[in-house]
C-alpha cells in the first residue's frame, strides 16, 4: 500500500512552493513490496454514491480481481448505505467502511487510492485533500467547476507524484481510437476542421425555487460546500431514485452543464486527434440559451467555434454525440454508439488494416488504466493535465458565450488577451471555511 503523509496545505503558492520537495528523487517504503504491494490489490475509498458511481464505477471496480473496495463516503447516507451493501454482497462480509464526511474517510488506514464521483463543484477541493495524503485518485470529468482550478490541480498531481486519471470512457471507445488511429496515421491527409456533438440532455424545465425540508439522510451543509448557500430543494440536488440526471448538474453554483460535462469526453478526443492535448487552441466563439427564472440555469442550446494554432477549427454545438475529423483528403465521422458508428467519406478508409509502422493510441478499459498505472506503473491515458485542458475548452466557450465576443486565448499562459472581463471568470469564490487548502 502506499503511504500516507500528513497533509500540507494547498493552495496555487503553497503547490508550487511547499510541496516542491516532491519533484526529488522518490524513495520507495519497503511494504511497496511486501504482501500488501500495489501488485496484490489496490484498495480503494469511494468518495461520492449517486448514479454515476454506483450505476457504473462501482460495477467495474467490483468485478477487478486486483481491487478491494474498502470505504464509501457520500453526504447521502441512504445512497452510501446502498453503495455499502453492493459491495459487502459481491465480497460476501462486512468489513467496507461508511462515512459521511470525506475528511474522516480520508483518514482510514490502508487506503491506497480514490475514486471521486463527486458533484463538479467538489472534484478539486476532494482531490486535492486526496493527493496531499499520497493517495493516486481517478476523478469524474468535468475535472473542475472553474477553469482556475484546474491549473493548481495539475501542478499538485506533478509536484506529489501520484497516478491521476481524469475519469472518462471515450478513449476506450472503439469508434474513437479507430478514428484517432486512422488520421494520426494520416489516412485522411492532413486535418482542417473537426465537428463535435454532444448530447440534449438538459430540457428548458426551470427547475422550481420553493424551498423544501432538508431529508434527514443527508447532510446539506456538506453537500453545498464551497458553493453560495441556497435553499434546499430536490430539483437542486439530487432525487430519491439513484437513476436519472441529478438536479445539481442543471445549475451553475455547482456544474456549466453539458459543454462541460458531456464535453470532456469528445473534446478530449478531438484534443488527442489534433496532438494538441497538452495546451489548446487559440480563439473561441459561440452563442447559446439558458432557461428562465427557477433555479436550473445552465446551457440548454449552444454552438461554438474554436480555432488552433495551425489554422483548424472545431464547430462545437448540442445534437447527438459524435466527432467528425476533415482532413484534406477525406473524413472521418464515429459516434458514441453502434447506431451512429463509425462512418467515411470513403468506405476503403475504414477497412484500412494498419501497418505494422503505424502508430497507435492506448486502448485500456477506463477504470483498468487507471489501476494498472497503480501496479504497473503504465501513463494513464488521460492524465490532470489532459484532463484540466479539455474541460478548459467548454469553460473558454462558456465565457465566450457569456460575454457575447470573439476572445483570443493564450493556451501556454492560460488567459484571454483581448478582454480583461473574461479573466475575471476563469476563478471562482468559495464560500467560508472552504477553499483550496484541504
Amino acid at each position: 500500500m502506499l503511504e500516507n503523509p500528513n497533509v500540507p496545505a494547498i493552495s496555487r503558492r503553497k503547490v508550487l512552493f511547499g510541496l516542491a520537495a516532491a519533484s526529488a528523487p522518490l524513495v520507495l517504503p519497503s511494504r511497496l513490496f511486501g504482501a500488501n504491494a500495489p501488485s496484490k490489490k489496490v484498495h480503494v475509498l469511494m468518495i461520492g454514491t449517486g448514479r454515476q458511481a454506483v450505476c457504473t464505477n462501482l460495477p467495474t471496480l467490483l468485478g477487478m480481481p486486483e481491487v478491494r473496495v474498502v470505504g464509501v463516503c457520500d453526504v447521502d447516507r441512504k445512497r452510501a448505505e446502498l453503495a455499502k451493501s453492493k459491495i459487502d454482497t459481491q465480497y460476501g462480509d462486512t468489513a467496507c467502511k461508511l462515512f459521511t464526511d470525506f475528511r474522516e474517510a480520508l483518514g482510514m488506514p490502508g487506503v491506497d487510492a480514490v475514486m471521486n464521483s463527486t458533484p463538479d463543484h467538489w472534484h478539486v477541493i476532494i482531490s486535492l485533500a486526496a493527493i496531499a495524503r499520497g493517495l493516486h485518485v481517478s476523478c469524474e470529468k468535468p475535472l473542475t467547476r472553474h477553469l482556475r482550478e484546474g491549473r493548481i490541480l495539475a501542478d499538485a498531481v506533478k509536484a506529489k507524484g501520484v497516478v491521476f486519471r481524469t475519469d472518462t470512457e471515450c478513449r476506450s471507445n472503439s469508434y474513437m481510437t479507430r478514428t484517432a488511429n486512422l488520421v494520426h496515421n494520416g489516412y485522411i491527409g492532413n486535418i482542417r476542421r473537426f465537428e463535435v456533438g454532444v448530447p440534449k440532455e438538459m430540457g428548458a424545465r426551470s427547475g422550481p425555487a420553493t424551498p423544501m425540508p432538508v431529508p434527514a439522510h443527508l447532510d446539506y451543509e456538506l453537500w453545498l460546500g464551497p458553493a453560495p448557500f441556497k435553499d434546499y430543494t430536490t430539483d437542486r440536488v439530487h432525487p430519491e431514485s439513484i437513476t436519472g440526471r441529478p438536479g445539481w448538474m442543471r445549475v451553475s453554483d455547482y456544474s456549466e452543464g453539458i459543454i462541460t460535462n458531456w464535453g470532456t469526453h469528445l473534446l478530449d478526443v478531438a484534443q488527442l486527434i489534433h496532438r494538441s492535448e497538452r495546451s489548446g487552441p487559440v480563439a473561441v466563439e459561440g452563442t447559446g440559451k439558458r432557461p428562465d427564472g427557477g433555479i436550473w440555469d445552465t446551457l440548454t442550446e449552444f454552438n461554438a467555434r474554436f480555432r488552433y494554432a495551425d489554422g483548424v477549427t472545431l464547430d462545437y454545438r448540442m445534437d447527438v454525440p459524435f466527432i467528425r475529423v476533415e482532413g484534406d483528403e477525406g473524413w472521418i465521422q464515429a459516434h458514441w454508439n453502434s447506431a451512429g458508428g463509425l462512418k467515411a467519406s470513403d468506405p476503403k478508409i475504414l477497412r484500412t488494416k494498419f501497418r505494422e509502422s503505424d502508430t497507435r493510441v492506448p486502448t485500456r478499459g477506463d477504470k483498468q488504466d487507471f489501476i494498472s498505472a497503480i501496479r504497473e506503473g503504465t501513463t494513464v491515458m488521460a492524465d490532470a493535465e489532459i484532463g484540466h485542458r479539455t474541460c478548459s475548452m467548454g469553460q473558454i466557450a462558456h465565457i465566450a458565450i457569456q460575454r457575447g465576443k470573439a476572445l483570443d486565448w493564450d493556451p501556454a499562459r492560460e488567459s484571454f488577451t483581448n478582454d480583461p472581463e473574461a479573466n475575471s471568470l476563469l476563478a471562482g469564490t468559495y464560500r467560508e471555511p472552504w477553499n483550496l487548502q484541504p
